[in-house]
């Protein structure tokens, strides 16, 4: 139907998409608009399967089908018809890039600028040509330097890792990388031979020699005596240092065992060569006011600013009038300053100031990389544009979220319109509409609730949102606890945390708060983490990146003996394959497979539980090898997947699904909801538990077969949460969980909260990073870092329960957490 230009609505007619169940909606353009519901609704379904997904169609059909191919497309919605609609950009939640090679200056694009200002207006050492721009980037040959070949570190060895335990001698293996058996015997010999003590416990050493030892790259030859009574020859054995021996390994030898143990004793350092910038030294040699461009991209970006303030504001008749028009204080400079100073500006504004050009991607939350998006889409100048913004408040403190909301209404104050899929109940009460879908998750939601002015949603009796909106829900009950002594960590140094001491209280539920980049998540999930995972002998988690080969800087711990066990429940996925799902992570499948081999058919066919695994070639699907889907191949397009012609999405065979129980087979198993599961398999006690606590956690909605990669991080925290909840264990668990309440609806929130209290109530601790104020005020304890972020953050600023921090007067989070308190 064809609808009038100056009509303000887009008209979505027959929407289908996932669990949408034929929708019609009308939503405003040149508005906010915000799209809510409990997890797995069908908000995301709408806004960004359906709406996203038909504009970036319809762009893709203005371009040359050979140049589809370079595009990456999002297919096209189940969806009648849709009108009125704009072009649209999506500003999605995804975790940091997975390139090293990528910072905030990368993403943000002022890494350009910054390079094209030194390229033209920095301070060359004399007699040296100007060196073009790509000379000062560490990702292209010009400028990458030679030795790290631009990733700005380098694998070499660490003391702590040659030797172990300093307390050895050693004859008796104090250097723990130096091989064993014969030639270990030899080095022990050269090293007497050479007048060293053997027998001197390694810390009594002179420096001198125990650096020797470890670092040389001499290789003296000692005539080695026969032993009083063997018969055998002397002979002259060669010295190796411990780091010549452990590179020589990793270098030539063929053995993959000895290259494994080579690897313990190593780990990725700032490259010497250029001191971690990446960069060859002709490009560090060359400054602007008096910085080299490295020294630049390692300040926060508020020194940034005040570094090139100065010149950006110098008038233009002085800089035209310069002597050299490309010096740092010619016209050049002046305006790429000036541009770079706008451009900062914007991501102060939304509390990203103690961030550095070259902070890796890889180290930012989702929450952080979607604001610097933001703020490049705000220089960006478009005009009539629809952003669809997914959860833009999630891992915010209430006082980041502020300026965030600014920024949006200035993106829809320059012609564009904004829709947002949102939990944050603050930045619903901002929009100018809401669409609320539900009322519940999966098969019981996809249906529009309500569709107009916020304020007209608290009529709408099944609507969740509206409950929480408008106060109407019941809060989280619990009674207070008292902690039961303490776990101290003294003198802690990482990051910004400078010599900070903190008292963990235990068998309680404790929030740790502040704004974004106070230092919460480096004190729990990498300090706290680490300090308790090597008191129980467990190796380093990989999960941590970069930061899992730092050493903690910590001056004394107590009360690590309280612990028997360290649980980390993150958000990271369950599997990086769709073979991983939901029904195999909890170990329920094991069980289902095992009932299925138990019936009178797979009996008199011989068939044993691994015929119902779609990993074993015995029953898969020969066509897609149990993956349920085909590639297909398209002539100028991007390849796209099918379901499989012959099992049709199933994945087993013919003969495996003739095999049923209570009337359904294998695979009707798998593409059961959580729900419908649970009563199907309630005489499974092995798939009962699990079931139930599944639901407990609001996850009700998912199939079991739902494969790892459609799932979103808080679906994949809450799976591992819930598989911690169906393990009957006795002792003191450590429970460390990095903002579990991110992408989650009030409604949800609650049903993780009282899980939550589950744990603690079973005698276990609970420590989370939290930015959400309901979880906040329903905590036993609070431990509040900032002030600020980054170098103005990193130091306790209060601690105790939550109504004593609702009253510090240097706390940024007290006066929202008092406003929650108080019931407003």
């Amino acid at each position: 139907m064809e609808r009038a230009a100056s009509d303000p609505f887009v008209h979505v007619t027959g929407a289908s998409e996932h669990n949408l169940k034929n929708v019609d909606v009308d939503v405003p353009r040149d508005a906010m608009v915000a799209f809510t519901g409990i997890s797995g609704s069908g908000k995301s379904s709408l806004a960004f399967g359906t709406l996203y997904a038909e504009a970036q169609r319809r762009y893709f059909e203005s371009v040359a089908p050979y140049a589809r191919r370079l595009l990456q497309q999002v297919g096209a919605p189940h969806v009648q018809e849709i009108s009125g609609l704009p072009p649209a950009v999506a500003l999605q939640q995804r975790h940091g890039a997975p390139s090293s090679r990528s910072t905030v200056g990368t993403l943000t694009t002022l890494s350009n600028l910054l390079r094209i200002l030194y390229s033209r207006a920095g301070t060359h050492p004399p007699g040296v040509p100007r060196l073009p721009a790509e000379a000062f980037s560490p990702n292209t040959a010009a400028g990458a330097c030679t030795r790290c070949h631009g990733l700005g570190a380098v694998i070499d060895v660490a003391d702590d890792l040659l030797v172990p335990d300093p307390s050895l001698s050693i004859r008796d293996g104090a250097i723990a990388a130096w091989p064993g058996a014969w030639q270990g015997a030899n080095l022990r010999s050269v090293v007497s031979g050479l007048g060293i003590d053997i027998d001197k416990p390694w810390r009594r050493l002179r420096k001198k020699d125990r650096d020797w030892l470890l670092h040389t790259d001499e290789q003296p030859s000692v005539l080695i005596e026969p032993e009083a009574d063997r018969i055998d020859y002397g002979y002259h054995g060669k010295f190796w240092s411990a780091r010549a021996h452990v590179m020589h390994v990793l270098a030539d030898s063929k053995s993959e065992r000895m290259r494994e143990r080579a690897m313990r004793f190593v780990r990725s350092v700032p490259c010497p060569e250029c001191e971690g910038s990446g960069l060859r030294r002709e490009a560090l040699a060359v400054t602007f006011a008096g910085r080299s461009i490295a020294e630049v991209n390692a300040l926060p970006l508020t020194e940034v600013v005040a570094l090139l303030r100065p010149v950006a504001e110098m008038p233009g008749a002085e800089a035209a009038t310069a002597t050299d028009p490309d010096g740092e204080t010619g016209e050049v400079a002046v305006r790429i300053c000036a541009d770079l100073v706008a451009r900062i500006e914007v991501l102060l504004g939304l509390g990203l100031g103690y961030l550095g050009l070259g902070r890796r991607s890889t180290t930012l939350s989702p929450g952080e990389a979607q604001r610097l998006r933001i703020a490049t889409q705000l220089r960006s100048g478009l005009f009539g544009v629809v952003y669809v913004l997914d959860e833009p408040s999630a891992g915010l403190h209430p006082a980041d979220a502020e300026p965030l909301l600014d920024v949006l209404d200035r993106l829809k104050a320059s012609g564009n319109s904004l829709f947002v899929v949102e939990h944050d109940m603050d930045v619903v009460r901002r929009a100018d509409w809401v669409v609320d879908i539900g009322p519940e998750a999966g098969e019981g939601g996809g249906r529009v609730l309500y569709s107009g002015p916020v304020p007209g949603l608290e009529a709408v009796a099944e609507s969740a949102t509206g409950r929480h909106l408008f106060g109407h829900a019941p809060p989280v009950e619990h009674r207070p606890r008292r902690p039961r002594g303490r776990l101290r960590l003294s003198g802690v140094s990482r990051h910004n945390l400078r010599d900070v001491s903190v008292d963990i209280p235990l068998q309680v539920l404790t929030a740790v708060t502040g704004v974004s980049g106070s230092g919460k998540s480096t004190l729990v999930t990498q300090v706290l983490a680490e300090v308790v995972r090597r008191h129980l002998g467990q190796g380093p988690d990989d999960s941590d990146g970069e930061d899992a080969e730092l050493e903690v800087d910590l001056r004394d711990a107590s009360g690590l003996d309280s612990f028997d066990r360290l649980v980390r429940v993150d958000q990271r996925p369950i599997g990086r394959t769709p073979r991983s799902n939901l029904a195999t992570y909890t170990g329920m499948f094991d069980a289902v497979r095992k009932l299925y081999a138990a019936t009178d058919e797979a009996r008199e066919r011989g068939y044993s539980a691994g015929r119902f695994s779609f990993n074993v070639a015995e029953g898969r699907c020969d066509t897609c090898q149990g993956e349920g889907f085909v590639e297909v191949e398209l002539l100028f397009l991007p390849g796209t997947y099918a379901p499989c012609p012959a099992c049709h999405g199933a994945r087993y065979d013919a003969e495996t699904l003739e095999v049923t129980y209570r009337g359904a087979h294998i695979a009707d198993v798998l593409a059961m909801p959580v729900d419908e599961a649970a009563g199907f398999l309630a005489d499974l006690p092995a798939a009962a538990r699990s079931l139930e606590t599944l639901r407990e956690v609001g996850l009700g909605y998912l199939r079991l077969g739902q494969p790892a990669t459609e799932l979103s991080g808080g679906e994949a925290q809450r799976i591992k949460l819930s598989t911690e909840l169906q393990r009957a264990r006795r002792g003191h668990a450590l429970y460390l969980l990095d903002e579990p309440t991110a992408g989650l609806h009030p409604a949800d929130i609650a049903l993780l909260l009282r899980q939550l209290h589950r744990l603690v109530d079973a005698g276990n601790t609970v420590v989370l990073v939290e930015h959400d104020l309901d979880t906040i005020a329903t905590a036993d304890w609070v431990i509040d870092l900032g002030p600020g972020g980054g170098d103005a953050g990193g130091r306790v600023i209060a601690e105790g329960p939550p109504a004593k921090v609702a009253t510090a007067r240097r706390s940024v989070t007290a006066p929202y957490l008092a406003r929650r308190l108080a019931g407003s």
